[in-house]
């Protein structure tokens, strides 16, 4: 007799084995360790560089291994697939009106609170400090692309969504854990309850829409803002003679809020009339996302992200040794930060300090004369020799 055919065996084909979806809690925990230590290291040599850095091979390589590794497809796992142009621009616009009417007049309230020490401390405009125009355009275009981009993948495609409990159990539990620890990230008290809200925000649209685009385009418009209000109110002079106590009036903040709310009951009627602005309306069932070929191994997965990392920082090297060599010498010679009402006297030394290492970058100046420079101020005012701030 024949042996029989695959398709006459009677017994039935083999299930596959159930997913399990990638720890959040060590996600985490991994994703913090990396932050404060490659993470920190990198926007210390290079800020511009470091940024890109940490948002790529830090949030987005660890989301895209942990979930292969979890033997997901992680675009669809996380919602980038499909793409939903609608949703997308709803959230960016979501984005902006939600930044004037709440992330502004939270934001003021903290400032109110915060005493002036800890502003100055987590004073997040002295990143575009002593850039060069291409560096603040990487700047920019971290904060506005990779930022949201890579953010989102880790925090609401990965943490969020491995926390959810199917339905029909509630998800408000895991959206809050995910804010929180999205704005416990950026190591700002100042910012925390700001970036809790707008965290809840990008979750809530993750859950409504089952795609991770609208909390891109909403978390893109967010970091856009600002930093265009930034750039225009310094380079128009509007913060040149502002202390710390100045924070924005008042009557500007509660204008600002009555646009951004009125912005928002007007998306929220528009909604209404639109509704694919919802997208699919659900997540994707995690059996649906299941990828279709073998795991590769660990090696084989981390290999290229490790190669190309590895590669980026030989190259930062490379295009700017002399800049990763001071920053490293500033950090070894620290100097207090300037208040903004501190002595002129002394603060037309710190600028004329900038000066020094802006040429000495250049290579227009010995490296050595700078370092000297650094040396003495750091002797004479670094932490606690003094009260520099004023």
């Amino acid at each position: 007799m024949d042996e029989a055919s695959p398709s006459s065996d009677p017994r039935p084909a083999k299930a596959p084995a159930p997913l399990s979806p990638p720890h959040p809690v060590l996600a985490a925990a991994l994703a913090f360790g990396l932050f404060v230590t490659l993470g920190a290291l990198t926007q210390l040599l290079n800020p511009a560089f470091g940024v890109w850095f940490t948002e790529v091979f830090l949030f987005l390589g660890l989301a895209w291994i942990m979930l292969r590794r979890s033997g997901y497809r992680p675009a669809a796992y996380v919602g980038l697939t499909p793409f939903l142009g609608p949703a997308a621009l709803f959230g960016f616009l979501l984005g902006v009106a939600n930044f004037f009417a709440v992330v502004v007049p939270v934001q003021f309230l903290a400032q109110r609170v915060a005493p002036a020490w800890l502003r100055e401390l987590f004073d997040a405009s002295r990143l575009f400090e002593g850039q060069t125009p291409v560096e603040l355009a990487l700047l920019l275009g971290g904060v506005s692309v990779a930022a949201p981009l890579c953010e989102e993948i880790f925090f609401r495609g990965l943490f969020q969504r491995a926390l959810t409990p199917p339905a029909p159990a509630s998800p408000w539990r895991a959206l809050i854990i995910t804010s929180v620890v999205f704005s416990a990230f950026h190591l700002d008290p100042v910012g925390f309850l700001a970036r809790a809200e707008l965290g809840l925000l990008f979750g809530w649209l993750f859950l409504r829409t089952g795609s991770l685009w609208p909390g891109i385009a909403a978390h893109a418009a967010n970091n856009i803002v600002s930093s265009v209000l930034f750039l225009v109110a310094t380079h128009s002079g509007l913060a040149k003679d502002a202390t710390t106590d100045d924070v924005t009036d008042w009557r500007a903040v509660l204008g600002l809020a009555l646009v951004g709310w009125t912005a928002l009951l007007g998306l929220r009627a528009a909604s209404r009339h639109f509704p694919s602005v919802w997208g699919r309306g659900t997540l994707t069932d995690d059996e649906a996302v299941r990828a279709t070929k073998p795991v590769p191994l660990f090696a084989v997965q981390l290999l290229p992200w490790v190669t190309v990392a590895t590669l980026s920082l030989v190259a930062l090297g490379l295009l700017d040794g002399r800049g990763v060599s001071l920053s490293v010498y500033d950090v070894q010679h620290p100097v207090e930060p300037l208040g903004k009402d501190a002595d002129p006297a002394l603060q037309a030394e710190r600028k004329a300090l900038r000066q020094l290492r802006d040429a000495a970058r250049r290579g227009e100046v010995p490296m050595e004369a700078y370092e000297e420079e650094r040396l003495r101020q750091s002797e004479a005012h670094g932490p606690g020799k003094g009260k520099p701030r004023g």
